[in-house]
């Protein structure tokens, strides 16, 4: 059989006035084919009539009309599931090769009679009408901040048009991370676009209402006349609405990890020269976009003035317990602060206590609820003169800072179970009073000596730790002859 690339090439020969004999023997063909083919003016493949006939028994035509009827019960089924069962119920008759052939009577029959499929309809986008933006978990790269795990999100808002996007390091979906977020790649993009669409975040989207359309929190509708941008959010449970930034989602992460690699490291020495690594690799992406992206910069529209400060505030009472209760988590304040009414600014990373005007205390804010932070230097002044109530303190486990407190406890717990509350808690004031890290090396080091780290024998190691300041002060020579110049009566009568 022949194919049509050759009979093309008959006729070409025969285009340009080779004799028929003569093309023929050109293409490699018979005189008789080459006659039939051009008598029929077809190609190979348009006279080839398609096989109605089948060349082997169907193996499962007995048992196919069970096969139709269980999709036509539920169409989910698949087709291992329905082979697994022929085999179940018909030991030996049918064979492991001959899954691939169900597999495609099976999909034969769903292109026939299967259920109607959702389409997708592929959108115009236009320049500076829309941005997407979503967060996006970056714990899988691997990334340390001095060879700690630095688990973390990144907020990402990408143009629809021209799919320039912009990035920022944060550590929960929080309303303060989404305002926080949206301004930042804002000011990077250098405009405003028209709509903004997010996913069905709790900070920006309730429930729906009653005529189906998306109901959008207080704040988040504040946020966005702020910006005049008008909110938009994704049906839920079609991420595909959100496609872009889904997609740049995992574009961004292969492009990080590339760059990791090269890097070669994935161990950076703080949090700011990540975050300069990111945004480097994003305007290296952003290069290659530059000519869509300036049509989008024609149509954004300009920033406001200065970012939006959108922190909630909140009034909270400090607990005889020296805690305050936020967004269902727990902080630890100093204990003079118990009794007192303090206003808390809400940010996404931080909280910032003030009483009355007076700013008082900044605190990292927990991710997530019902977690806590308990710092022993709020409380450790108490406890030290109310030793008992260490050992039934719910939140004990919160006053270890570090493992090596940990280790020096149960070192006194074994050496001097009766006083090892008291001797703990002296260490910890000791801790409290100076330097944690003097504290901790001290401890260190006379457990790695097998020595019991009493308050005294650690603060003695302290002690003799600490650098001598040498304060000898001299008195230097005092000459006034330089000022005698600057007398009258002596620059005249001198």
């Amino acid at each position: 059989m022949k194919k049509d690339g050759e009979i093309k090439l008959l006729l070409e020969e025969r285009r340009k006035g080779a004799s028929q004999k003569l093309a023929a023997a050109r293409t490699g063909m018979s005189e008789r084919t080459a006659r039939k083919y051009e008598q029929s003016g077809k190609l190979p493949s348009q006279m080839r009539a398609p096989r109605t006939h089948r060349t082997r028994e169907n193996p499962f035509a007995a048992d196919w009309p069970w096969v139709e009827e269980q999709l036509r019960r539920d169409q989910a089924l698949q087709t291992k599931t329905l082979f697994a069962l022929l085999c179940q119920a018909y030991p030996g008759r049918y064979q492991e090769s001959q899954l691939r052939t169900l597999q495609r009577h099976v999909q034969g029959w769903r292109l026939q009679h299967g259920e109607h499929r959702e389409v997708m309809f592929q959108q115009e986008h236009v320049p500076g009408r829309m941005a997407q933006s979503d967060f996006t978990v970056m714990n899988a790269l691997g990334v340390t901040i001095g060879a700690v795990p630095f688990p973390h999100l990144v907020y990402h808002m990408v143009l629809t048009y021209s799919n320039v996007e912009a990035v920022r390091v944060c550590f929960s979906e929080s309303f303060e991370a989404l305002s926080e977020g949206l301004e930042a790649c804002l000011w990077q993009l250098g405009g405003v676009p028209l709509l903004h669409r997010t996913d069905n975040l709790s900070a920006a989207v309730r429930d729906l209402d009653r005529d189906g359309l998306h109901d959008f929190t207080q704040n988040y509708r504040a946020l966005m006349r702020h910006y005049d941008m008008q909110p938009s959010a994704n049906t839920a449970g079609c991420a595909n609405q959100n496609g872009d930034v889904e997609q740049s989602h995992f574009r961004f992460k292969s492009a990080v990890d590339q760059a990791l690699r090269v890097r070669g490291s994935r161990d950076f020495a703080d949090r700011g020269t990540y975050e300069r690594f990111l945004l480097d690799l994003v305007r290296s992406r952003n290069l290659t976009r530059s000519q869509r992206f300036e049509a989008d910069q024609a149509a954004l529209r300009p920033l406001p003035a200065e970012p939006l400060d959108f922190g909630r505030e909140l009034i909270a009472r400090v607990s005889r317990f020296s805690l305050i209760r936020v967004l269902n988590n727990h902080y630890s304040v100093p204990s003079r602060l118990i009794g007192a009414r303090v206003k808390i600014r809400v940010r996404s990373e931080s909280l910032e206590l003030y009483h009355g005007a007076a700013h008082v205390l900044t605190l990292p804010r927990l991710a997530g609820r019902n977690q806590r932070r308990i710092d022993y230097r709020h409380l450790i002044w108490s406890l030290v003169r109310k030793p008992g109530a260490f050992a039934n303190y719910c939140y004990r486990e919160e006053l270890f800072p570090t493992t090596v407190f940990r280790r020096a406890y149960d070192a006194l717990l074994e050496a001097r179970p009766v006083q090892a509350d008291r001797d703990y808690l002296r260490l910890l004031h000791l801790a409290a009073s100076g330097s944690e890290t003097d504290v901790e090396q001290s401890i260190a080091a006379m457990l790695e000596a097998n020595l019991t780290p009493t308050f005294d024998a650690v603060r003695e190691q302290v002690v003799q730790h600490e650098p001598e300041l040498a304060l000898a002060c001299e008195k230097a020579p005092i000459n006034l002859a330089s000022y005698d110049s600057l007398i009258p009566s002596r620059s005249q009568h001198g």
